[in-house]
């Protein structure tokens, strides 16, 4: 679907330089001398602005309606190029080399500022805000009051929602979450269908993956696995090169560190 594009008419007057604008001849000085007036009609694409010189890029035309809300498609002007889609200006800063590619679509009140992309089927929607370097593509969705930033990256069938942050080099993928007011940060990896809620924080160069949770306000960090079917919750942190998998649940004010692997049972 294509935006209307509407005529737009005036008359020009040049003149030592100066250029004057009527919008009728109505406008026009009584002792004035139209004949050095040029009647101008020109047909304005209202999806593009007029002043493009501090502008990244303007709007194709193209649009369509997803979730109560309209995106349009966006180009690049410098080169061309064709955009995803974003439901205004707000949704991608002017600034930095932040983009929108391919079917990525952000809309509501999400940001994408900074250097950050938004790529291949990926939302970004809610009062998200993607920033810094990062990036989420893939089929990823990051909604609500989720922040992902400085080099984080969210990718696969990944959600990020609530009031998660995903920063520093952080990467979740797969199919798993990230919601609440859960951290994940440094170098830590959340992937396969591991979830991470509550006010849990994974860090450092920590693992969480397969059908691992950690929540409330558990902590795995250091070079920490969690993964298979295992549970971190309550107050348990999880750190050093430790390993927990397996059924195992960790929970209460626990604490599994060094080189400790717990496979199976409860420790709380």
């Amino acid at each position: 679907m294509s935006e209307n594009k509407n005529p737009r008419e005036y008359w020009l007057l040049q003149h030592d330089g100066d250029a004057f604008i009527y919008q009728s001849l109505d406008e026009f000085p009584p002792d004035g001398d139209e004949s050095l007036l040029v009647h101008v009609r020109e047909v304005i694409d209202e999806t593009k602005q007029a002043d493009t010189s501090t502008q990244k890029y303007e709007f194709t035309g193209e649009t369509k309606d997803i979730h109560n809300c309209t995106v349009r498609q966006i180009r690049r002007i410098s080169d061309g190029e064709v955009g995803g889609w974003i439901e205004s200006e707000k949704n991608l800063s002017h600034e930095g080399d932040c983009w929108v590619y391919g079917n990525a679509q952000v809309y509501g009140n999400a940001q994408v500022y900074g250097n950050a992309n938004v790529s291949g089927d990926a939302w970004v929607y809610g009062n998200a805000l993607v920033y810094g370097n990062a990036q989420v593509y893939g089929n990823a969705l990051v909604y609500g009051n989720a922040l992902v930033f400085h080099d984080a990256k969210v990718f696969g069938d990944a959600l990020v929602y609530g009031d998660a942050n995903v920063c520093g080099n952080a990467k979740v993928s797969g199919d798993s979450w990230v919601n609440g007011n859960a951290q994940v940060y440094g170098n830590a990896l959340v992937f396969h269908d591991a979830k991470v809620f509550g006010d849990a924080k994974v860090y450092g160069n920590a693992e969480v993956s397969g059908d691992a949770e950690v929540s409330d306000k558990a902590k795995v960090y250091g070079n920490a696995q969690v993964f298979g079917d295992a549970e971190v919750f309550a107050n348990a942190k999880v750190s050093d090169k430790a390993k927990v998998y397996g059924n195992a649940q960790v929970f209460g004010d626990a604490e599994v560190s060094g080189n400790a692997e717990v496979s199976g049972g409860l420790i709380g």
